[in-house]
């Protein structure tokens, strides 16, 4: 692992010295559950192309949570097209030692896309509307109870997702979304999966917390409050979710507020509370990061 971690540095040292440009960011998320943090960085790579490298970091801080820290990499890519935008991230987990002689160390891999259009763009009203898909893919070795039976086993998942968003005058931005998940192995007889990917790189669904179970569906929302002048923002965010490997259906609450910190920095800062729908399994969650373009 430490190898891996000096690999990472100096090929993340390398990125940012051959770059003309480099938007570099770093992320701390705290809750009672877990202590995450991750830093990276955004490279033009010609002119209608953006390329990155970003490393994260999860310490589990539960009783039933992994003891080793979780670390991923990814390699987010931007392709601008004129009518559309395509994002792509793969996507590695490291494996992580149990100190199993029964179970298999896990790991994972995957990769997001995302293909955005523009529906509506009027520059004179200030108006446009926007619709992305996303289309996603891991394959976890994780370990799996189906029917009765708990072993060690690759798991394969997909996410798709349709989202709109729609924004007035550069004031006010308007988000909704929904995904659903499909399991080409099957589902309906599993109860449990202990792996270590977090869903949300599959799909950002308004929530900052690291969530391991098995999906069925998200719905999600978010309005945003913008002040051009102050290259500000304030939001809030939604999303209602069901799984397959937990007993009750999940709100998520996140507000949030964006602002510069002199002309080259700008930070994030959030604050996310997920509960059940029976007003259990309550968690807080605190994001903050700070971005700096050179």
């Amino acid at each position: 692992m430490r190898k891996t971690i000096i690999l990472f540095a100096l090929f993340f040292t390398a990125l940012c010295a051959h770059a003309a440009n480099v938007d570099a960011t770093a992320t701390y998320i705290y809750s009672s559950r877990h202590n995450q943090a991750s830093i990276g960085a955004v490279m033009p790579l010609g002119i209608n192309t953006l390329i990155g490298l970003e490393g994260k970091y999860v310490e589990d801080r539960k009783d039933d949570g992994f003891e080793d820290p979780v670390y991923s990499v990814y390699l987010p890519m931007q392709f601008d097209l004129d009518l559309v935008k395509l994002n792509l991230t793969p996507f590695y987990y490291f494996k992580n030692d149990i100190g199993s002689a029964t179970y298999d160390d896990p790991y994972a891999y995957g990769i997001a896309t995302q293909l955005v259009m523009n529906l509506q763009q009027d520059e004179v009203a200030e108006l446009y509307t926007r619709a992305y898909v996303g289309v996603s893919y891991a394959r976890q070795n994780g370990i799996l109870t189906e029917k009765g039976n708990t072993d060690s086993t690759n798991f394969t998942q997909m996410a798709y997702t349709l989202g709109l968003q729609q924004n007035f005058y550069s004031a006010f931005t308007f988000h909704v979304a929904g995904t659903a998940y499909q399991y080409p192995d099957g589902i309906s007889d599993v109860t449990a999966f202990r792996g270590i990917m977090d869903q949300n790189d599959l799909a950002f669904v308004q929530s900052y917390d690291v969530n391991r179970e098995l999906g069925k569906y998200t719905l999600s929302a978010r309005i945003t409050r913008i002040w051009t002048e102050k290259a500000s923002t304030l939001y809030l965010g939604y999303h209602f979710a069901e799984f397959h490997t937990a007993d009750k259906a999940q709100h998520s609450f996140l507000v949030g507020n964006s602002f510069p910190v002199g002309r080259q920095a700008k930070v994030d800062a959030a604050y996310n509370h997920l509960q059940n729908t029976d007003g259990k399994n309550k968690r807080d969650i605190f994001f903050i990061n700070v971005n700096i373009s050179f």
